[in-house]
């Protein structure tokens, strides 16, 4: 969230002859954070990653009471947090008496008054303080007081008994005073971004284009005519729907975690680097490529904070792999609703050499599960271009993009096919004159074999439909109608395939369906040879479709 702030001051902050700012991206963003909180491994990646960004407007307020519900930080913890602070490039206000409300009120000030560090005041705290048996102790860290141990800590403290929840007179003056004083910043923060819009109607008009985010009904369209007949890996169609998008869409930042050459999101050509990397002289906030390291879990955590902003729409990018170090961030993205992309490249065994710890086999199926993420795997150039037109068009939540390394065939599509029906989750791109004897479906890599296998059935008189199914979540937001038209329940035996677990598909196939999956964790080899390995050859899924069919109807006989 701080650096949206400092993205937002970079381009509209200032005005072009007007005698003030308008005051966008002034603001600082405030943190609290307790001594587990330090202890999170994503703590120390978003605390490294600001400092090197110079966030001069982030302050956080660390409650450093230790205690954590197993008992003293003495039993876990024993770091200098103020020095490893510092060495991250932060300014540190260390031990400030936490009942010290001058204090804080000082250190709070040094804080805002450093414009070039984020700041951490380290607040020494006691935990229950004021309760005669509690204070102090961990079981004051989740536990109720209870009514006994309340009246003992009133009185200790000398508050009133009765009634149970008192404000006094002082504090209700207080806070209706600074709630006063807050609504006349409000009436000159007003009066002065009218003044810049006034003074600088181009960059107004240019603020109110990127905080409405409307966009092209056809947008997915006009990016998939580009990707027609384009023969390449998914992750390098993305690329390039990523580079378009960024001249039709200003408001599109992000970044990958260290690998913008092998792996997602491009280096947004002549977009500048965020913070030290900026060309000299630049705002080094101008720009609009983010070098996230090699930190997966911040990398989410930071697009999730730019996406609650408000004002621009982050992408993020690694390995499909390495989303399980993402996972809380995807998690949260999806239970708040925020528009961000999660883009994930070498999306199965395919990946090859690099062998099982770099190949997923579960990770798509983890990512479907998720309640609220709309997860796309497509099978090519346009297929990529539509889901992205979408989750800019649509989408109420995150998208996950799982693309391959390797390059795939463009999909030759039916006569009077529509690029509005990819968005219906699922689409038939193989039909057959009468009623199939088997329906194959898949996803991203696996559609074009299916399409291979097809043929290969069909020579030997196994008339095959094959579907293509970018994304399951849109496929089950349509009708009981619509979806019976693609996998009907007459009994046709449904073949799912996928180069991963496939379980994902068994809502689909049922119970007596077929799976053509990897139930294992991959090798290292050339992605062709495990191919070949894993049964994942027009022949080797031939074989298994017809022997699934002839158990089929031996079960039925």
């Amino acid at each position: 969230m701080a650096l949206a702030g400092r993205l937002t001051r970079a381009r509209f902050g200032q005005t072009h002859g007007a005698a003030e700012s308008s005051g966008l991206g002034d603001h600082f963003v405030y943190g609290i954070m307790g001594d587990g909180d330090m202890m999170e491994g994503v703590a120390g990646e978003a605390a490294s990653l600001a400092g090197h960004l110079g966030l001069g407007n982030l302050i956080f307020v660390y409650d450093s009471n230790q205690i954590t519900i197993d008992g003293s930080t003495d039993l876990s913890f024993s770091e200098d947090t103020a020095a490893i602070f510092r060495a991250r490039g932060w300014h540190v206000s260390d031990s400030v008496d936490g009942q010290d409300v001058q204090g804080l009120r000082r250190a709070l000030e040094d804080a805002r008054s450093e414009t070039t560090r984020p700041s951490l005041i380290v607040l020494e705290t006691v935990i229950g303080r004021g309760s005669p048996n509690v204070a102090g102790q961990s079981k004051a860290h989740g536990a109720k007081l209870g009514a006994e141990e309340v009246a003992l800590t009133k009185q200790a403290m000398g508050w009133l008994e009765e009634p149970t929840f008192w404000v006094p007179d002082e504090v209700q003056a207080y806070c209706a005073e600074r709630v006063r004083e807050k609504q006349a910043d409000r009436v000159a923060a007003d009066a002065r971004l009218q003044a810049w819009r006034t003074a600088d109607p181009e960059s107004a008009a240019s603020w109110d284009a990127i905080r409405n985010g409307k966009f092209p009904e056809d947008l997915g369209t006009r990016l998939a005519q580009g990707r027609r007949g384009i023969q390449d890996a998914t992750r390098n169609h993305s690329k390039a729907v990523l580079t378009e998008l960024a001249e039709i869409v200003p408001q599109l930042i992000g970044g990958s975690a260290d690998l913008a050459g092998s792996a997602a999101p491009p280096m947004l050509a002549g977009r500048g680097i965020v913070g030290p990397g900026a060309e000299k002289g630049e705002d080094p906030f101008l720009g609009r490529n983010i070098h996230f390291g090699v930190r997966e879990h911040a990398m989410g955590a930071v697009s999730n904070g730019i996406a609650l902003d408000g004002t621009f729409i982050p992408y993020c990018g690694t390995f499909l792999i390495f989303s399980d170090y993402m996972r809380p961030s995807i998690r949260l993205a999806a239970l708040m609703k925020l528009r961000a992309f999660f883009v994930f490249t070498h999306d199965s065994f395919f990946v090859g050499e690099d062998g099982p710890t770099h190949q997923p086999v579960e990770q798509v199926d983890s990512l479907d599960a998720m309640p609220g993420l709309t997860v796309f795997r497509p099978a090519d150039g346009v297929e990529t271009a539509m889901a992205y037109g979408w989750g800019l068009q649509h989408a109420q939540g995150p998208i996950a993009l799982s693309l391959s390394r390797q390059g795939l065939p463009a999909l030759d599509r039916p006569e009077g096919f529509e690029l509005k029906d990819i968005l219906r989750g699922a689409y038939r791109v193989r039909d057959t004159a009468d009623s199939p004897d088997v329906i194959l479906l898949a996803s991203g890599s696996e559609v074009a074999l299916c399409l291979e296998t097809a043929d290969s059935l069909a020579k030997g008189g196994v008339e095959a439909q094959v579907v293509s199914m970018p994304s399951l979540e849109l496929f089950d937001a349509q009708s009981e109608s619509e979806q019976l038209k693609l996998i009907p329940d007459d009994g046709t035996p449904v073949v799912a395939v996928e180069a991963g677990c496939g379980e994902r598909f068994r809502r689909y196939v049922g119970r007596r369906g077929l799976i053509h999956g990897l139930k294992r964790f991959g090798e290292s080899a050339p992605y062709k040879d495990l191919a070949t390995r894993f049964g994942f050859t027009p022949e080797a899924l031939s074989r298994s479709v017809q022997e699934h069919l002839e158990r089929s109807r031996s079960s039925q006989s």
